[in-house]
């Protein structure tokens, strides 16, 4: 029993140790993947390793963790948030503080300002002196700022170009002609050309893809570039001469050993197919790696992408000039543009204004592209875009459609692993527009009504409404308008807006309400003190607009009229009647209105209500051409005559003149 337990005893302590033997292996197979920058490759080796790690050895786990958490920094990948957490809970801060500024990175790239502040300032305690650490806590407050303060651009994913599971970017036009689109691609060539998977990125080598829109105006299916640019090398991120028949582009070799370096090759267009590249000679060295091609206008002057050692750190923007297939006069584009981290993915409009990706200049985090506007005699302004242009993700490789604010960028935004996507933006157009619609007293709508704007700057139109009453004017930003409408048969009314200082378009809504000459016109907001001839503070609007509308018609002249209902004594009606319709005249006299424009009457109970549509909608118990006097109000029922009585109850204004003072 001894011997066999002894024996079972063995055989564990050997497998333990063969494990352990193994665990070993396949830690260092992933840290040498790691050490040569696979860190595609090396994180999936790091997942697959920690399960087996005993939970007693915290150290190890926390060095896995944090390799992995590198690893998907490396490769954008919002996952190492995750990584670097585990990292911390198993202690490695107190081994490498590098790990607080690397958190606060992840952090500060995923949107979470308020904790990467916290982590920058954790790390800026062990090493005051960081300026990466600086500048990330002076970001992270920074964007903030620039979020609640975004640009007026609108971006969407433009579903036309992407393909799920693929990297689509750096779109380019095909020269001046914005129906055609070239842009880089992951996505499968086809079943007889495959590449293999880059081990340092995990995705599938880049390949050239065109596409074109269709006599309706819509993106056909992407197709790869015809001719002999595509290879098993990588290729992509190009630029496309004016007249679309000259290709500039990157390629670098897809070799497992050897030069992985990069560089610009050109490839000619004849019919629909393109030429054999030929590479550019940049510089004298052709070790150094060139990349990202774009033109000036005038397609002399090449920009380009290189790491070279005489730069002013990491990768910087060059620029030549074109000469017999060399670019020559070779010149950095100086600290305005290039920083110590990369600036690459450059463009130039056909403006001259340059845009390019930086991961060193203050933006939200990752590369962000920029607007550098050349200055005389020399150097360049240079302004961040801006949200929504720019995330706390890779945004690069902005192109514009010929000379407008419109165009395509690369994001890595809203993607569940960091692949590239191709979107669409654009400046939505400035607009003030004013708006709105005529109506007579009863709501009706006038056709053929005339509206007219005369502004403080000059600017004067005049509409003439549609059938349904609508009217629609466009006018300018910092104007002050003056409004009249009119139509035949009716009185005018004014009005006013201002545009003064507003910020973004918008629309504007003024409705007019225009009263008849021809008929009475009843003031449905005009009201008493009951039994009495006192009008009541809610009767001010209703006698204001009365005001305004003989301000605005000068030339007329009105008789304003109180009616009662028949109850009580017809005598004490019209006494009552006569003097409301005083009360009135004598507001409009106190508000400035001339007294020779105003007489009033008092009706009483002699002139009900003759009902007409308007009246017969509201009111279904009582029908059209019907008198609503006491024979025919008598035999409705109780609550129906409570409201016809407050029909009859009323005050009104007719015109008597339209000649006041005109003669």
């Amino acid at each position: 029993m001894r011997l066999r337990t002894t024996s079972l005893l063995l055989i564990v302590v050997i497998a333990v140790i063969l494990q352990g033997c193994g665990l070993s292996r396949r830690i260092k197979k992933a840290d040498k993947r790691f050490s040569i920058g696979e860190y595609d490759a090396a994180a999936e080796l790091y997942r697959s390793i920690y399960p087996a790690i005993p939970y007693k050895n915290k150290p190890l786990r926390a060095r896995i963790f944090n390799n992995l958490g590198d690893c998907y920094r490396f490769t954008n990948q919002s996952r190492a948030e995750r990584a670097y957490t585990n990292a911390f809970q198993y202690g490695y801060a107190d081994v490498d503080s590098s790990l607080l500024l690397h958190y606060a990175q992840v952090l500060h790239r995923n949107g979470k300002y308020k904790e990467a502040i916290d982590f920058y300032g954790k790390y800026l305690i062990r090493d005051t002196a960081s300026v990466v650490a600086k500048n990330g806590l002076k970001l992270s407050e920074l964007q903030l700022f620039w979020k609640k303060n975004p640009s007026k651009f609108l971006v969407n994913k433009a579903q036309e170009f992407n393909q799920s599971r693929t990297s689509n970017f750096s779109p380019m036009f095909m020269g001046s002609n914005t129906e055609m689109l070239v842009f880089t691609s992951t996505r499968q060539l086809n079943k007889k050309l495959t590449k293999k998977k880059s081990p340092i990125t995990g995705f599938a080598p880049n390949n050239l893809f065109m596409c074109r829109k269709n006599a309706f105006g819509k993106w056909e299916t992407p197709e790869v570039l015809e001719g002999d640019i595509t290879s098993l090398n990588d290729e992509g991120v190009g630029c496309v001469t004016e007249d679309g028949k000259t290709l500039y582009y990157t390629r670098s070799s897809n070799n497992a050993v050897g030069d992985r370096g990069t560089e610009i090759c050109v490839s000619k267009r004849a019919g629909g197919t393109w030429s054999a590249p030929s590479r550019i000679k940049v510089f004298k060295d052709t070790t150094i790696s060139v990349a990202h091609p774009a033109l000036s206008p005038d397609g002399n002057t090449l920009y380009f992408v290189s790491d070279y050692q005489k730069g002013l750190g990491g990768k910087d923007i060059w620029k030549g000039t074109l000469e017999g297939g060399e670019c020559k006069y070779i010149e950095n584009l100086g600290p305005s543009i290039n920083t110590s981290g990369d600036e690459m993915f450059p463009t130039v409009k056909a403006d001259g204004t340059l845009y390019f990706a930086s991961n060193g200049h203050l933006g939200f985090g990752g590369l962000d592209i920029f607007k550098a506007t050349p200055l005389k005699p020399d150097g360049w302004q240079v302004e961040n875009m801006g949200t929504p242009i720019n995330s706390t993700f890779d945004d690069f490789g902005i192109t514009f459609s010929k000379n407008e604010d419109k165009g395509y960028f690369s994001t890595n935004r809203n993607e569940l692993k960091p692949y590239d996507a191709i979107w669409y933006f654009e400046m939505p157009e400035i607009s003030y527009v004013l708006e709105g619609k005529v109506v007579d007293e009863k709501g009706n709508p006038i056709p053929d009504a005339k509206v007219r704007l005369v502004s403080n700057t000059g600017f004067n139109a005049r509409v003439q409404t549609k059938k349904d009453g609508t009217y629609r004017i466009k006018i300018e930003k910092n104007m002050e308008c003056v409004l009249l409408a009119s139509a035949r048969g009716y009185l005018n009314q004014k009005n006013k807006l201002s545009s003064q200082g507003v910020q973004g378009s918008k629309t504007y809504k003024i409705d007019f309400t225009l009263a008849s000459i021809s008929k009475p016109v009843n003031m449905d907001n005009i009201f008493y003190e009951s039994g009495k001839w006192d009008l009541t503070p809610s009767s001010t609007d209703g006698l204001q607009a009365l005001v305004r509308l003989l301000n605005d018609n000068p030339n007329i002249t009105i008789e304003v009229s109180a009616n009662t209902d028949y109850v009580g004594n017809n005598e004490a009606n019209k006494v009552l009647s006569e003097r409301r319709a005083k009360s009135v005249v004598d507001y409009l006299k106190s508000a400035g209105i001339a007294a020779d424009r105003l007489t009033s009457v008092g009706n009483g109970e002699e002139k009900p209500v003759l009902v007409d549509e308007h009246v017969a909608k509201k009111y279904k118990f009582v029908k059209e051409g019907q008198i609503l006097d006491e024979a025919t109000i008598t035999k409705l029922k109780p609550d129906q005559q409570a409201q016809v009585n407050q029909i009859n109850r009323r005050t009104e204004f007719r015109v008597v003149k339209t000649t006041y003072k005109l003669y």
